[in-house]
């Protein structure tokens, strides 16, 4: 049996029990068979048949809207609760998933999923793991919207979360905003970012990604019951997405390869943190005889 076979055999078969096995824990099977329905009828109708992962972030937005949109339309209760909830992953899946779309429009495809497209199962495990973290994170504000637990009045935990979402959100608009204008510019070309949220933080856009969904279960705190308080496992997931899948480990592994002999680059790898902003701006690396290295 060839091996990347083997290997789409073995993340289909974890993943799917996984996902189910957590949407009986929280008694939302049909949206966690809507997740994976969404991911597969995308991967049979162009990814298997193009050989191609272009609309898979596409995907990953879209299974959250529907999702969503499926909770809503079976839900009662709690209509505040419920429409701020919702609306918090919806604007946050378009803002994210339209920029996304852009960026792989522009660059035609995505390194990282040459190996997986060796194997169709392979491949496959990849949209099915789409699945599964798409449902574990948008999983506490699932359970807001569904649960009869939750539908009681908005407390005070629902106001600090929510606020904590929206500074979060800002933080990764105008972070992202800022790198993008920042590489638009070209006097930054085969440059790294120092400037603005990054110059206290080498990733203040994860930073506030992790934030937004601490936000939504700080909110769900106010009504989580029993198995419900499993929807916790929404930032946790984000986080190690984000730290060792496809965020944070790929950046950080390709800026030392382009930038590993900069004397600056080394100087803000060392004093500038890896998510959580500095209180204080690291010290800036002293220019006197300093000669760049273009990358």
């Amino acid at each position: 049996m060839d091996g990347n076979f083997k290997r789409g055999l073995i993340s289909n078969c974890i993943a799917l029990p996984i996902l189910f096995g957590f949407g009986y824990a929280i008694q939302l099977q049909h949206l966690a068979a809507a997740a994976l329905a969404v991911n597969w009828f995308v991967f049979v109708v162009h990814a298997l048949p193009r050989n191609s992962e272009r609309f898979f972030d596409a995907t990953g937005s879209l299974t959250y809207l529907i999702m969503i949109g499926s909770a809503v339309s079976t839900s009662q209760g709690c209509v505040s609760r419920r429409f701020v909830s919702a609306s918090m992953v919806v604007v946050w899946c378009i803002r994210l998933g339209s920029y996304l779309l852009g960026r792989i429009m522009k660059d035609g495809k995505d390194g990282r999923f040459d190996e997986f497209r060796k194997s169709w199962l392979r491949f496959l495990g990849v949209w099915t793991i789409q699945a599964v973290w798409c449902f574990f994170v948008a999983s506490p504000a699932l359970v807001m919207i569904t649960s009869e637990a939750c539908h009681t009045s908005v407390s005070i935990l629902d106001c600090v979360g929510w606020a904590l979402w929206l500074v979060s959100f800002c933080i990764e608009v105008v972070a992202d905003r800022q790198k993008d204008r920042f590489r638009r510019d070209p006097a930054n070309k085969g440059q790294f970012i120092t400037t603005g949220l990054w110059a206290y933080s080498r990733h203040p856009n994860y930073f506030g990604e992790i934030c937004m969904w601490i936000g939504i279960c700080i909110s769900g705190s106010s009504c989580f019951h029993g198995l419900e308080w499993l929807s916790w496992v929404s930032p946790l997931t984000t986080w190690i997405l984000l730290m060792k899948v496809s965020g944070v480990s790929l950046l950080e592994k390709s800026g030392q390869e382009r930038w590993g002999k900069d004397p600056k680059y080394q100087h803000y790898m060392d004093h500038t943190p890896c998510i959580v902003p500095a209180l204080r701006k690291p010290p800036a690396y002293p220019t006197d005889g300093y000669v760049p290295i273009v990358g």
